[in-house]
């Protein structure tokens, strides 16, 4: 026999109401609270994806093998910030494309390079922020040279010419504006490095000293070499070593070898990729990224992480 609405409805109410009785039989259905998000917490990432090169296309480790790989683990991440080093126009043009969500900065021009198609040229360092929640207050490059107004310039003996791009962006949250800063120092001169880190501490220091400001980078020399305390000694502190202490935590660079590189060389250059923070900023997290992703090195170097806060 079919109900009628009425008999229905109370039915529906006694259910209902039987459902927080204590010995009804049933049990509530609790909707659960959700996980508070501190938005004040910044998810930083320096990634070194390793230029586009033919030689790796020919042994199986080029970009067309590793880009989905290496665009999977930055995307799992859920980074707010990235640094990139040794991006050529390809590998900004899939970054763009794959990651939609984030605004990009530092690959576009001035077009310099005399051999633009191979590692001779110049890879880009690139920026990328989450469209959502930062809006880009200015943006702007120089060069690690004499004359860092010049695109391309180089000094000091430095194999090839070396920049730094970096962004002011505004917490849409907070309002708060803070800088970040991506840089790839050069890899076969020390005094070079030394210049070039000289120089970044130089201009990093016209603004206020709790003025936040972030240096993502490969530095190409560990915790021991002068540039490391170059840059400290400049007021930079070092995210990792503020969480881990000072310990050196070994190799990021790892010529697609992962742990078995260090057994393969004889030379342990440490940890190379650095997030440094300045001014009003607390480090809450830090972490070097050695996953693979389906089973392949994203780069020849494992990326790293740090969480901040704007204080």
């Amino acid at each position: 026999m079919s109900l009628s609405r009425r008999n229905f409805i109370k039915g529906s109410s006694l259910a209902i109401s039987a459902s927080y009785l204590p010995n009804s039989g049933f049990t509530a259905v609790v909707p659960k609270t959700p996980t508070p998000v501190n938005l004040n917490i910044h998810k930083v990432l320096s990634c070194n994806i390793r230029v586009a090169l033919p030689e790796d296309d020919a042994i199986g480790k080029g970009w067309a093998a590793r880009k989905t790989a290496c665009i999977k683990l930055i995307k799992v991440q859920k980074a707010d910030l990235i640094g990139f080093q040794e991006v050529l126009k390809v590998q900004a043009e899939d970054l763009k494309k794959e990651m939609p969500a984030y605004g990009c900065f530092g690959f576009e021009g001035p077009e310099m390079d005399l051999n633009p198609e191979t590692y001779n040229g110049i890879a880009k360092n690139l920026i990328m922020y989450a469209k959502n929640r930062y809006e880009m207050i200015s943006a702007g490059c120089y060069w690690l040279s004499e004359t860092p107004e010049i695109g391309g310039s180089k000094s000091w003996n430095t194999a090839r010419a070396r920049h730094v791009n970096w962004l002011r962006l505004a917490d849409k949250n907070t309002g708060k504006q803070f800088r970040i800063m991506a840089v790839h120092l050069d890899h076969k001169d020390q005094e070079a490095r030394n210049k070039q880190g000289q120089l970044i501490v130089k201009e990093s220091n016209q603004y206020a000293p709790d003025f936040p400001q972030l240096l993502i980078g490969d530095f190409n020399v560990d915790s021991a070499n002068p540039v490391y305390s170059i840059i400290t000694n400049g007021g930079w502190r070092d995210t990792y070593r503020t969480i881990h202490g000072d310990s050196e935590p070994g190799a990021t660079f790892h010529n697609f070898l992962g742990k078995a590189y260090s057994k393969s060389t004889q030379k342990n250059t440490g940890k190379i990729d650095f997030i440094f923070s300045k001014g009003n900023i607390k480090t809450t997290n830090a972490k070097i990224i050695d996953e693979m992703a389906d089973g392949i090195y994203p780069s020849d170097h494992y990326f790293v992480s740090a969480e901040i806060a704007f204080v």
